[in-house]
């Protein structure tokens, strides 16, 4: 496997494997013949038409991907091909990035390097600069999905392409499970302080955290949380652990419908989590659900913001999350501020160096 890793031969998907002989002067002559300069016309016109609609027949309205054809030699690496490689005991830890989104997965992999989990960490690239990037430091824990979305449209938080990147995450992790792994999923924007893995108590469906700034009694419920005022709960969709089960299955298959249901527009700028809770909240009598202790995985808008509520629940801290606040500039001061930075003293313990 390690020498398929580093040595793919090319293949270009729109070269013929078989010999084409030259025509005969004959049949090139009946051919001229019939393709006349109308035929001709009528011919060029219709490969045209066919050549610009094709690439979007099937694709959900609004998707934006890019055109360009890659170079990279890890173009037709595939998913199959990653999972095996990267799995241990059945299980992955994935994110899903693009290219501006780097630093911060340097960041986390130092964190998830220090808990000794890096080996498990199968990066999504949403680019081929990205799945490039990663290989040629970390041969084979990369993999594209196609189609390939545009990179440039995916970084803004609301906008229609920060929802097509997200919206796409369902999908990427239904392909996981049907391929038989469990599967962690990170946002990475995230920070590893422990082992979560410890904290996957039981063999449920699907594990989540809560993205609730309200404090929980230590013994609160790991059953799902009732609706808020929108009329369904605020688990969030960045942090999710995920056995191969049916039950699993229908989540991500409710997530993506409700996703068809509700997709972003000008008056409403969504993202996947609200499709991810109305999904949770509409399969919860048929799936085994878990809620993650709030202490171990606080939503950014509590550790953050509550310093009160750090210090009574010191040392029990497993992943914390950067969100409730928007702009890279922003994140990484904010982690810079809390000592969460860590590829500034750390890069050396990250698999990708120091990118």
């Amino acid at each position: 496997m390690s020498s398929f890793l580093h040595q793919r031969s090319l293949h270009n998907p729109f070269s013929s494997p078989f010999p084409v002989s030259a025509p005969s002067s004959s049949n090139s002559k009946k051919t001229l013949s019939v393709l006349g300069p109308t035929t001709l016309l009528a011919l060029l016109s219709l490969i045209v038409i066919v050549g610009v609609l094709c690439p979007w027949v099937g694709m959900p309205n609004g998707f934006s991907f890019t055109s360009l054809t890659s170079t990279s030699k890890w173009a037709h690496y595939t998913l199959e091909q990653a999972l095996s490689f990267v799995a241990k005991n059945g299980s992955v830890i994935v994110c899903i990035v693009s290219q501006p989104y780097l630093p911060f997965l340097n960041n986390w992999l130092v964190s998830i390097a220090i808990q000794k989990r890096q080996d498990m960490v199968l990066v999504v690239a949403e680019d081929y600069a990205s799945l490039d990037r990663v290989n040629d430091l970390w041969p084979g824990h990369a993999v594209l999905i196609p189609p390939v979305l545009d990179a440039e449209a995916a970084h803004k938080f609301g906008s229609q392409g920060f929802f097509n990147f997200t919206a796409r995450r369902p999908s990427h992790l239904l392909k996981i499970l049907e391929l038989g792994y469990s599967v962690m999923y990170n946002d990475v924007d995230m920070v590893w302080l422990a082992d979560p893995f410890l904290y996957l108590q039981g063999n449920h469906d699907v594990y989540f955290t809560d993205d609730m700034t309200t404090i929980k009694p230590l013994n609160h419920s790991h059953d799902l949380p009732p609706p808020g005022k929108k009329g369904r709960p605020y688990i969030c969709s960045c942090m999710i652990f995920l056995r191969p089960t049916d039950g699993a299955k229908l989540v991500l298959k409710k997530w993506i419908e409700e996703l068809q249901i509700q997709p972003w527009s000008k008056t409403v700028k969504s993202n996947d989590q609200p499709a991810f809770n109305w999904a949770l909240m509409k399969t919860t009598k048929e799936v085994d659900l878990y809620l993650l202790p709030q202490a171990a995985f606080p939503t950014g808008g509590l550790y953050f913001k509550n310093k009160t509520w750090v210090k009574e629940t010191k040392g029990m801290h497993v992943i914390i999350h950067n969100n409730y606040i928007v702009g890279f500039e922003k994140k990484i001061k904010r982690f810079r501020d809390y000592g969460l930075w860590l590829v500034d003293d750390h890069a050396h313990e990250s698999p990708l160096g120091g990118l």
